[in-house]
């Protein structure tokens, strides 16, 4: 099965944006054990393209290590080069897709208005990164969009939580980018870690419900 395949059967990608490494690994395991075998480790977390590395060597078999927050195509090939295997940026980069198309690896391009998204569709993204999403509409912006775009495969990113993931299911999105409301740091810095292995199996119930 493909990368996109494979995000596209599970239905949501977590965005884990911590502020050191032990508390990315941590979150990769809690979302794991809830289910959930993809991680999109953004590189606002410092030593991110390390942590690509380390967790592409320890756990690459069983789950699909990605890069987010990736704004040009020299940081697309680092991450490349470290294990990534996706790619997620949160703006549009035209020279990022082109290296990613060139190295075989699926990038998610973001982009917001209709001409933004078109453009990286024709670009040659898997997927568009429609973000922040829920600041301009949510699930009602999405449908809006998909509507004379049918052939896009849109991954709605910013504000999306449980209690709107089955409305963007419904309003086409291929998948969910999720940060803060599955990737609790509050809750990881609390040793609950077992709330986000939680609210992991909830996203991936109210992804299969939806989609049923």
């Amino acid at each position: 099965m493909s990368a996109v395949e494979h995000i596209r059967e599970i239905g949501i990608v977590p965005v884990v944006r911590a502020t050191s490494a032990a508390e990315a690994f941590e979150a990769v395991e809690a979302i794991r054990e809830g289910g959930i075998p993809i991680l999109e480790i953004t590189l606002t977390v410092p030593g991110a393209v390390q942590i690509i590395a380390e967790l592409s060597r320890r756990i690459g078999d069983d789950a699909l290590i990605g890069a987010g927050t990736v704004l040009d195509a020299e940081a697309a090939q680092g991450c490349i080069a470290a294990g990534a295997r996706f790619i997620v940026s949160p703006s549009l980069d035209i020279p990022t897709i082109d290296l990613c198309r060139r190295l075989g690896v699926p990038v998610f391009a973001g982009a917001l208005t209709p001409t933004e998204i078109v453009t990286a569709w024709k670009a040659g993204a898997d997927a568009v990164k429609v973000f922040p999403a829920n600041a301009v509409g949510g699930p009602a912006y999405l449908k809006s969009v998909k509507a004379p775009l049918p052939q896009i495969q849109l991954l709605p990113t910013g504000g999306v939580s449980l209690t709107n993931a089955a409305d963007f299911i419904h309003a086409g999105a291929f998948a969910l980018g999720v940060g803060a409301d599955l990737v609790d740091l509050g809750a990881l810095r609390r040793g609950e870690a077992a709330l986000i292995t939680d609210k992991a199996r909830q996203y991936v119930a109210a992804v299969a419900a939806a989609r049923a």
